[in-house]
């Protein structure tokens, strides 16, 4: 008896069946090769989510037409015959496992950066200048018969490479919902002006489809439920966009938000601060409208609720993206009802700022995510040792899981009296319910783990050489770093991880030292329990650790619970009124009954130094050596531990 039958019930779509009601969104995970073709890491990558249960999995970014509509280099080139052979083989890695292969069809209109670039003309709807001063042409009547058939031979293209269905891309701002909107589209044409004139761009595209693949192939829809953007749609005229789509396709992919908008960013990727399943409200909406099955996106993850919207009739299917990279095993996990074994997803948006800034995508929990092709061929150690991990952190507990999965003999030692390192004291927040899911679930795997684990058991060199280990891997972790600024010791100055395990001692004004991530984070959190917070940081912008995504989800918190920054401010002095400042306005007294600093963390050097003679093996990891995320802490502990046995 299944747990979740509604959720594994099959659908038809056209006339494909699909396993079950769990999709794998689009994502573009930008592994293409200098012929913009997927190259073999973004075929492991598109083919570990159809192991993992996915009824679908879409390809994300395929533009249609690269002339005219591509937005970067990292798309695939649907109108490029050269694509034909590693299209086909991509397809067959996913049809192979058992998922639909769907292709997402795209074109930018007036954010077609890649074309503009390459010198070629950019249009939309309007002529106009886009917010970085470029301009762009307004569609003449052979544009957009030449861009209707473009997305018509994609489809067929994608078709005949062996493609199941296609997805195409209508919201969040692209060429499709640049037609839909009011706001973009100004036309006074049949293609603008009202509802029925800007839909009509759409519905020839998908009545072009359909005739170029066929009766019964299905084809998939995204919009935006909402625009959630002044002067875009809203989700009236969502549902009314909805109900002339009736009928057109297979189904309906409700998702929300415009990327132009930085405010709007987290509505489309919901963040930290966002609940389980929070946009599900528009895809229900628009299902009482409508025939056609319905599709949600945004924030799915937990299986007994993705169940109760199945059931409860809010949406046909559930689309999944950062959850099942996560964990690429989460569909299959949830049929086998061990959804205490799915490893959760942080929302941290670690995996997208990633892929901007350094163009490969990563997960700050599932090391194995952009490295599917390394793993799937990785040899298993050719030695066994006994291994001494040295601090139960986010790291020291990756490393001992690794290393205990590749056959070690494990001993993870943890001075505290529980697992989790530093990050145990955020437990209590609110937004922070992931990481106390994360770590709970790494907790789960240790003690099912062959591991030994010694709680309340600091690592000495006398220790380590008792245990005589092969490998000792440090992960000793840091400790504050406690600014040297006059007042610093005054009885109501604490860290910042005082703070998170005794929020009592914190009066109603607060000035937090430190506009890193977790300065911020704590002035969020303090500001949420109605406390007057102000972030005094030296530099003249928040540090956000690289994570810039992340960035635009504090950024509306910052603005949504009025707290104030002190940006380019220096901290000169610490007194029973608040904190004295310093800037190019010269100095000023915030006022505080609380000091707060959270300014670094110092690595405990000395600490793991002194092991560095008690094993023939040593290894420094995470935030002993040099501070890291959760991201690069949890991949440099798999790195090294997969790595042991080879000397």
């Amino acid at each position: 008896m299944l747990k979740y039958p509604h959720l594994f019930e099959p659908i038809r779509l056209g006339k494909t069946v699909f396993r079950n009601r769990m999709f794998a969104s689009p994502i573009s995970e930008r592994a293409v090769d200098s012929q913009y073709r997927p190259n073999a890491d973004g075929i492991a990558f598109y083919e570990q989510k159809a192991m993992g249960g996915a009824a679908s999995v879409c390809i994300g970014d395929c533009v249609v037409d690269s002339k005219h509509g591509l937005l970067g280099d990292f798309m695939v080139r649907l109108d490029d015959p050269n694509t034909h052979r590693t299209l086909n083989l991509l397809s067959d890695a996913i049809t192979r496992q058992g998922a639909v292969a769907s292709a997402e069809l795209m074109h930018a209109g007036l954010y077609a950066y890649g074309s503009r670039m390459a010198g070629h003309k950019v249009f939309s709807p309007c002529g106009g200048v886009d917010a970085q001063g470029n301009t762009y042409d307004e569609m003449a009547e052979e544009d957009i018969e030449h861009t209707i058939e473009a997305y018509a031979k994609a489809a067929a293209w994608a078709k005949a490479c062996g493609f199941g269905m296609v997805t195409v891309h209508g919201g969040h701002g692209w060429l499709f919902s640049q037609f839909m909107s009011s706001k973009v589209n100004l036309r006074r044409d049949k293609w603008g002006g009202t509802l029925e004139n800007r839909m009509r761009f759409p519905l020839a595209v998908i009545e072009a489809i359909r005739k170029s693949c066929g009766p019964g192939f299905p084809i998939e829809i995204r919009i935006s439920g909402s625009e959630v953007t002044p002067g875009g749609y809203n989700l009236d005229e969502g549902i009314a966009i909805a109900k002339m789509l009736d009928g057109h396709v297979d189904l309906i992919h409700v998702s929300a938000g415009h990327h132009e908008r930085r405010e709007v960013f987290t509505v489309t990727h919901p963040s930290i601060f966002s609940m389980d399943s929070c946009n599900i409200g528009y895809a229900a909406a628009i299902k009482k409208h409508v025939r056609t099955p319905v599709a949600s996106v945004g924030a799915h993850c937990d299986p007994a609720l993705l169940e109760e919207i199945i059931a409860s009739g809010q949406a046909d299917v559930v689309e999944l993206a950062r959850a099942v990279m996560a964990d690429t095993d989460l569909i299959n996990k949830a049929r086998a009802g061990k959804e205490e074994d799915i490893r959760p997803c942080l929302r941290c948006l670690a995996c997208f700022s990633n892929l901007l800034v350094n163009g490969q995508i990563r997960c700050a929990v599932n090391p194995v995510i952009g490295r599917e092709l390394e793993y799937r061929y990785a040899l298993p150690p050719a030695k066994k040792k006994t291994v001494l991990v040295a601090g139960g952190g986010i790291g020291g507990m990756q490393a001992a899981l690794t290393a205990s999965n590749a056959g070690h003999k494990v001993i993870l030692c943890e001075k505290s009296g529980r697992l989790g390192g530093s990050l145990t004291c955020e437990e209590a927040v609110p937004f922070k319910k992931k990481i106390k899911d994360y770590l709970a679930y790494q907790a789960r795997l240790i003690a099912n783990a062959p591991i030994e684990v010694r709680l309340n058991t600091a690592v000495t060199p006398e220790l380590a050489s008792a245990l005589n280990p092969d490998v000792i891997i440090a992960a000793l972790g840091a400790r504050p770093v406690v600014p040297p600024v006059k007042g610093i010791g005054l009885a109501h100055v604490f860290s910042a991880e005082h703070v998170y395990e005794h929020t009592d001692s914190v009066g109603e004004k607060a000035v937090i030292l430190g506009g890193g991530l977790v300065g911020v984070e704590l002035a969020i959190y303090l500001a949420s329990l109605g406390k007057d917070v102000t972030i005094m940081e030296m530099m003249p912008e928040l540090n956000n650790g690289g994570n810039i995504l992340h960035q635009h989800a504090l950024d509306v918190e910052i603005t949504r619970l009025n707290i104030r920054l002190a940006l380019g401010t220096k901290a000169v002095e610490i007194n029973d009124r608040g904190v004295l400042g310093c800037n190019d306005g010269g100095e000023a007294l915030f006022e505080a009954d609380t000091v707060i600093y959270a300014v670094g963390q110092a690595p405990l050097h000395e600490e793991a130094d002194a092991l560095r003679t008690s094993a023939p093996e040593f290894y420094i990891i995470g935030d002993c050596g040099i501070p890291k995320n959760i991201m690069q802490a949890t991949s440099m502990a798999d790195a090294t531990a997969r790595n042991l046995g080879r000397v």
